[in-house]
């Protein structure tokens, strides 16, 4: 099973890392974490890539835990 949870891992990261940037390159803004002075409300596209972060991270944060409960150390 740990094999399997290794590859699980692996490509939630990929995912979770590309979701990311898509969210980073749709801002507009050229630097990391630049704030913006107004206050913006999520909508469409930008909603659904910050909900499925969100999924993505909680799903990432279980198979590590699943991870470090079945490993053989």
């Amino acid at each position: 099973m740990e094999p399997f949870l290794n590859a699980a891992m692996i490509l939630i990261s990929i995912a979770l890392i590309a979701v990311i940037l898509l969210q980073i390159r749709g801002e507009g803004s050229g630097a990391f974490g630049a704030a913006q002075s107004t206050f913006r409300v999520r909508r469409g596209v930008e909603l659904l890539f910050f909900r499925f972060t969100i999924l993505l991270i909680v799903v990432f944060v279980v198979v590590a835990i699943l991870s470090a409960r079945f490993s053989d150390i």
